[in-house]
């Protein structure tokens, strides 16, 4: 089997499992609609439904939408597969692995219950960002990342034996 195809598969694998997991303990432990004050003014852990897309974007319940959004995402689950097949390092396999680990969480969480579990709550004063999960957070750095190493890639490397005339 293909190096990076490996890696992704083991990080898909270990991301989508942490995130459920995570999703599990905060449906077991608060009621639908509870706040876990952590970090006053910054930080609370939070128990909410996302019928929408990312930050609660097109919002409600449709069996329609609900088997359009799972065949986006198990298209591109299939096409970052691909990608990370094809990776030349390790770390872009495992960047997009986190996406695509991510996005099956949230796949998941669609299809048993209609809705993605939102848990995580950065705010500052009365200014709060959309609530969030790790599966949202995966993909987050899992896209920042793999801009990262194709900026790094497409840019031109410098050659250290090269020297400047004075």
């Amino acid at each position: 089997m293909n190096k990076g195809l490996l890696i992704f598969l083991i990080t898909t694998a270990s991301v989508t499992a942490l995130d459920q997991l995570s999703k599990a303990l905060i449906t077991a432990r608060l009621a639908y609609g509870s706040v876990v004050e952590i970090i006053p003014g910054l930080f609370n852990i939070v128990y909410y439904r996302n019928t929408g897309t990312a930050f609660g974007m097109l919002r409600g319940d449709s069996s329609i939408k609900t088997v359009l959004m799972a065949a986006l995402t198990i298209g591109a689950i299939i096409f970052i597969a691909f990608m990370a097949r094809q990776s030349r390092t390790s770390l872009h396999a495992i960047a997009l692995s986190l996406i695509s680990g991510g996005a099956a969480g949230n796949l998941i969480d669609r299809l048993t219950g209609g809705s993605v579990v939102d848990f995580l709550d950065l705010y500052l004063r009365s200014y709060h960002w959309p609530a969030f999960n790790l599966a949202d957070s995966a993909i987050t750095t899992g896209v920042i990342a793999s801009i990262i190493l194709m900026y790094k890639k497409d840019s031109p490397k410098k050659n250290s034996r090269h020297k400047t005339a004075l």
